[in-house]
């Protein structure tokens, strides 16, 4: 067995693992095998990619140590720009549908340019942008709906399939490799890494920790973008409600897939399990017919439980070694050696 495949068996994203399978198991009964057919598998992964896609934005962030509160209002403003520059504007459906990668990616850069430049707390200029996205979305679609008949090229691809499982899922997963490749094989990818585990020590070593939190926001814009994109392909129109449940769903993810809060870290396949475990949830809770509000109560008390733990385990260890908790070290969740 070698490394990589061993370090999976031991760590946390077997655990991960098990609890999909057993979950999926679960609904498997409950649905009478209705979840496995065909079109029940199909709106499945359809719709988790999103999940993996705002996860993996948000997980950028963590890396250096930032949060990015904006993610949804990104996503959400960039679909509706889409939609108004080819339905209003004529713009080409490919066009405007790609435009949502570009205007995620500048909006990402004014988010670490802002908080390297004015040294406010990314919590702080994200929320304030958050706020402000929120309000241009609403300025360009009001309460109207943006039918997907005006981008029906870009539509079909959110139906297409390959091996049987939508294209838009496996362009979830391209980007998710991507970024295992950057942070396991790039200079850029481990400077990130070395500014979100310790600043000080990656300044000293020469590596510019407001360039690593730059290029952190500018990916994860970039990434919200691409969750803009799929987004427009699958669904049959877009509105203000866009992005609107993103939030609780892009922290979800990394965190229980193992990322620490205090940056240093990533956990690629961790973040993609965790993402299916939400998406989990939410079938079991239409398989039910239980209130949507449900799963946000079961994500973000298995979110806090993660927290709640990580933090007993830190404070466990730095008692046994008698060091303080705060590391110095840069981890990669998933041995990406």
């Amino acid at each position: 067995m070698n490394r990589s495949a061993a370090s999976f068996f031991t760590s946390q994203n077997f655990t991960l693992f098990a609890i999909v399978i057993v979950g999926a198991a679960a609904l498997g009964v409950t649905s009478h095998g209705g979840f496995f057919d065909s079109i029940s598998v199909t709106t499945f992964f359809t719709f988790l990619a999103v999940p993996i896609l705002i996860g993996l934005a948000q997980m950028v962030t963590l890396a250096v140590g930032q949060l990015n509160l904006a993610v949804g209002s990104i996503g959400g403003f960039t679909s509706c720009l889409a939609g108004v520059l080819i339905s209003s504007l004529g713009v080409s459906p490919w066009v405007g549908a790609l435009s949502c990668l570009v205007v995620g990616a500048v909006v990402g850069l004014i988010n670490g340019s802002l908080v390297v430049f004015t040294r406010i707390n990314g919590f702080i200029v994200t929320l304030a942008t958050m706020t402000i996205l929120l309000g241009a979305q609403y300025g360009l679609v009001g309460t109207r709906t943006i039918s997907s008949t005006k981008w029906e090229s870009v539509y079909a691809l959110g139906r297409a399939s390959l091996l049987g499982i939508p294209v838009i899922f496996w362009i979830a997963i391209a980007m998710a490799i991507v970024l295992r490749l950057a942070f396991s094989h790039t200079v850029t990818g481990r400077h990130l890494l070395a500014s979100g585990g310790n600043p000080i020590a990656a300044g000293l070593a020469g590596i510019s920790n407001d360039r690593s939190v730059v290029i952190a926001h500018t990916v994860s814009g970039l990434l919200c973008g691409v969750a803009s994109f799929v987004s427009l392909a699958s669904l049959s129109g877009v509105n203000q409600s866009v992005g609107g449940d993103w939030l609780l769903s892009s922290f979800a993810a990394p965190i229980i897939g193992g990322v620490a809060l205090t940056g240093g870290s990533v956990a690629i396949f961790g973040t993609v399990l965790a993402a299916t475990i939400v998406r989990l949830v939410d079938s079991a809770r239409a398989e039910l017919q239980l209130a949507p509000s449900w799963v946000n109560f079961v994500v973000g008390a298995v979110v806090l439980g993660t927290v709640a733990l990580g933090r007993f385990r830190a404070v466990r260890a730095a008692r046994r070694i008698k060091q303080p908790v705060a590391g110095s070290s840069v981890t990669i969740v998933e041995s990406a050696q």
